[in-house]
């Protein structure tokens, strides 16, 4: 007998893309979920070799997606010019294990190549309401436009391929209210380190986060995107946003996206994900954007995160023993000491790009930070576009003169320095201001130094030769 939804108890976000995607449960209390879009890179190459091994096929190859995006060369599109055979391999095997299983794949001589979290919301593949999984913890990005989507790994990937299902244990249910409006200069980068900041790196494990509230719903599609993409590294097992106008207008005549009657058929029903009035969360953070200043880290977490006009803080400061431990060997990692100002530490390279922050508003913001400008002698500075359209669209804007004019390296899509991978790498002992979103040791080369920011800090950071507020920059282009 079906429940009068009138006398249904108020749902999540969450809540209710579970149960529409809810196949069975068994005793351990797991729920076996069907899967509406799986996403595939290079690194997937270990579970197409469990596919083959059990001489099983994809279950629904049209639910499927695969681009390359971790190994990928970005001084050029030769796969040949990957120095490590084994990722080489992985790069070159992801076309023709798509082509074995049927799924779409966009490759290095396709302008719709890039990083598979840029690409799966550019193409309208990622849309409100979907079950989304890919074997990258940074899938959380796509909750953005309201689906539920996480990373899972290489066992799962090929149960997933087999099945198109997957067991999953429901998380707990973490709403962040972010409230005001963002102040000139401050960024969705900031509001996710500040966020990350003040519940902790762990502060959302074994929650899903939904970000609501004005200052959520002031942000841009792709800044709604940033704050997405960084809930991992806040501990949580995805990010979302409940879909609104802002979602709908992005996604309205994307490539993958409904059309004509199905678009509206399909709006209607997006509307009504939101969270229900009264629903419950178990756990419930608010904090005010207006406030915020921008955002660089100090250590080897996300969560190591103060305003620029900071200064590094003193281990003897820590609430507890683990925690004064931790902060120092972060700052004999970085080379730091207490009380240095994070304005003026200088850097060595600088990085613009990655599944966070390598969009075209990322670009476009960072652009107006650099034109008329000239990146320091002693730094090294990249864009690294997300995805074969982002750089075509930005070469249409004349963003890569404006780049190429101040010194900076314009590079073909691709994950690049975020992982440091491919000689796409920070020296030892090297100083980065990166717009990526992971800043631990080693993460950008071993030996390197990370600060995260937002791509008009990094902008702002190369032009000084050290980290800055970029706010007195901006305002001088006004």
């Amino acid at each position: 007998m079906e429940v009068n939804p009138s006398n249904r108890a108020p749902r999540t976000l969450l809540d209710k893309i579970w149960q529409t995607h809810h196949v069975l449960t068994r005793e351990d209390g797991q729920s076996l979920l069907y899967v509406d879009s799986h996403f595939l890179q290079d690194g997937s190459a270990p579970a197409f070799e469990m596919l083959r091994q059990r001489g099983l096929k994809a279950h629904a190859p049209q639910r499927g997606f695969a681009t390359p995006d971790h190994y990928v060369p970005t001084a050029n599109r030769d796969l040949a010019s990957i120095a490590d055979p084994e990722k080489r391999a992985m790069a070159d095997a992801l076309r023709e294990d798509s082509k074995s299983l049927g799924i779409t794949f966009f490759g290095l001589d396709d302008v719709r190549q890039g990083i598979v979290h840029v690409v799966g919301p550019e193409q309208g593949m990622s849309r409100p309401g979907m079950l989304i999984v890919c074997g990258d913890s940074h899938t959380s990005t796509h909750g953005a436009l309201g689906a539920l989507a996480f990373g899972i790994g290489a066992t799962e990937v090929a149960h997933v391929l087999a099945t198109q299902t997957l067991w999953q244990r429901k998380p707990k249910a973490l709403r962040i209210v972010l409230e005001g409006r963002l102040p000139a200069g401050v960024s969705a980068k900031d509001v996710i380190l500040a966020i990350i900041a003040r519940i902790g790196a762990g502060g959302a494990t074994g929650h899903v986060i939904e970000y609501s509230g004005p200052g959520i719903a002031s942000l841009s599609m792709e800044g709604r995107l940033t704050v997405c993409n960084m809930s991992i590294e806040a501990g949580g097992r995805a990010g979302m946003i409940a879909p609104d106008d802002t979602t709908f207008n992005y996604l309205a005549g994307r490539p993958f996206a409904p059309a004509g009657a199905e678009w509206d058929r399909e709006v209607t029903r997006w509307r009504s994900l939101a969270s229900d009035p009264g629903a419950s969360f178990d756990k419930e953070v608010s904090l005010d954007v207006g406030s915020l200043r921008p955002m660089v880290t100090w250590g080897n977490s996300p969560e190591d995160a103060l305003p620029i006009d900071a200064r590094v803080p003193d281990p003897a400061a820590a609430p507890n023993g683990e925690r004064r431990v931790a902060m120092q060997r972060s700052m004999d990692y970085m080379g730091l000491t207490p009380g240095m100002p994070l304005d003026g530490l200088k850097i060595d390279r600088a990085f613009i790009g990655s599944c966070t922050n390598g969009r075209i508003e990322d670009l476009k913001a960072a652009a107006a930070v650099v034109k008329g400008r000239k990146v320091a002698q002693s730094v090294e500075a990249w864009v690294v576009p997300g995805s074969g359209l982002v750089k075509q669209e930005a070469e249409a804007l004349g963003l890569d003169r404006i780049f190429r004019d101040a010194g900076f390296q314009w590079r073909e899509a691709g994950c690049s320095m975020c992982l440091g991978t491919n000689g796409d790498t920070v020296a030892p002992g090297q100083r980065s201001a990166s717009t990526t979103n992971r800043n631990f040791v080693g993460r950008q080369g071993p030996g390197s130094r990370t600060h995260l920011m937002s791509p008009v800090m990094v902008a702002a950071a190369a032009l000084s030769g050290h980290l800055v507020d970029v706010r007195p920059m901006l305002a001088e282009g006004i």
